[in-house]
């Protein structure tokens, strides 16, 4: 899990990459949660993505944003993010130039800034958005939603609630093309506490489905010694 700085648009970007073993393997990058409310890099369920994709042979990244931990900068309200993420995906291809996919994965905040992220860059194929604040940052740009992906919810989560969610994913299922699918994860809130073991596994299910993985056993979540919950 080597630590990495990159140059991002406001100064120095800190973050971790794990670099798959094969020169083509597909890439990924991991968004954390909000900065203001405690989201960085080593977030418990940040931390896990990670790991769920390197075990699934990808290169991957998870980094933190601008003013989060060593990253230089200050909290920009998701403009200055965005462009944050579009340097980590540019020094993660230009480190795997050969990689045949690319995919995005983000938490609450993170899944927000991803969505746009997928926007923009036609490269990326898949994505996973985890509680999506629908309620809070406007989806709208998701008109019409370019990959196939995964949105992954707690059905007691408070801060955004299912219900707004699951009206963005309706609309989006209309979408000819492309397949969204939608879990719900009994009995987690917001930060899925207690709940991360369903939440990873479930991405895991997922993963390996759209990859043609044969199904494989759970493994139990890790826990980074700095992790956070937000």
């Amino acid at each position: 899990m080597p630590e990495v700085i990159f140059n991002g648009p406001a100064g120095r970007l800190e973050g971790r990459f794990h670099p798959a073993a094969k020169r083509n393997s597909p890439i990924a990058i991991i968004l954390h949660p909000h900065p203001q409310f405690g989201g960085t890099m080593n977030n418990q369920i940040v931390y896990n993505l990670y790991y769920s994709f390197a075990e699934r042979g990808f290169s991957v990244l998870r980094f933190n944003f601008r003013g989060v931990g060593r990253s230089q900068g200050g909290f920009d309200h998701g403009t200055g993010e965005l462009s944050d993420a579009a340097s980590a995906l540019d020094w993660v291809q230009t480190i795997n130039p050969e990689a045949r996919a690319c995919w995005i994965a983000g938490v609450s905040f993170g899944s927000w800034i991803g969505m746009q992220l997928l926007m923009r860059r036609p490269e990326i194929e898949g994505f996973i958005s985890i509680a999506p604040p629908a309620n809070r940052f406007d989806f709208s740009f998701l008109a019409p939603c370019p990959s196939s992906g995964l949105f992954v919810h707690g059905d007691i989560d408070r801060v955004a609630p299912l219900k707004e969610v699951t009206a963005l994913i309706e609309k989006l299922k209309t979408q000819k093309g492309i397949l969204i699918e939608h879990a719900v994860i009994q009995g987690a809130n917001h930060f899925f506490e207690n709940r991360v073991d369903p939440l990873i596994e479930e991405v895991g299910r997922y993963l390996d489905r759209r990859l043609g993985n044969p199904p494989r056993l759970p493994t139990p979540t890790r826990s980074d010694p700095a992790s956070d919950r937000s």
